[in-house]
């Protein structure tokens, strides 16, 4: 058993932005060699998300549409109050969505659908740099198991 961390870094827009980090997971997990495991993606914040989604621009709207009618910009936040910032509603978004996400790795592949990517939502109210955390538990192929005879 292995685990392997890869921490990546990740310019967003803010205002729900949505990005397609699927890719970036998938190298992970091919660097790492795993054959069959796990990979949990995690985003440091509270101020964003990790999620699964068809990553087409009619769905990305519809997300962002619904997350602002779940918790809306215009309404007034204790946390208004209380952390002295004006971004209440992107801590809420965030705690609906989460921020982590598992995936299985079977033969060195994440186990996704079709139409399903893993994408980091940035519900804060301007830019970041966000920090995603890629953790892979697994097992290596046979041959990194076996030591080699020169």
């Amino acid at each position: 058993m292995i685990v392997k961390t890869v921490t990546e870094q990740i310019r967003t827009q803010g205002q729900n932005d949505c990005v397609d980090i699927t890719a970036t997971v998938q190298q992970a997990a091919s660097r790492a060699k795993i054959r069959q495991g796990l990979a949990t993606v995690f985003v440091t914040g509270s101020t964003a998300g990790v999620t699964t989604i068809e990553y087409e621009p009619g769905l990305v709207r519809d997300l962002k549409d619904a997350v602002r009618r779940l918790f809306p910009d215009e309404l007034r936040y204790a946390h208004h109050d209380t952390g002295g910032d004006d971004n209440g509603f992107s801590h809420l978004r965030a705690s609906f969505v989460g921020p982590s996400l598992t995936v299985p790795v079977v033969d060195g592949r994440l186990q996704l659908g079709t139409w399903q990517q893993i994408v980091l939502v940035d519900f804060d109210t301007h830019p970041r740099s966000r920090s995603n955390l890629i953790q892979l538990l697994g097992d290596l192929p046979v041959a990194f198991l076996v030591p080699r005879i020169s």
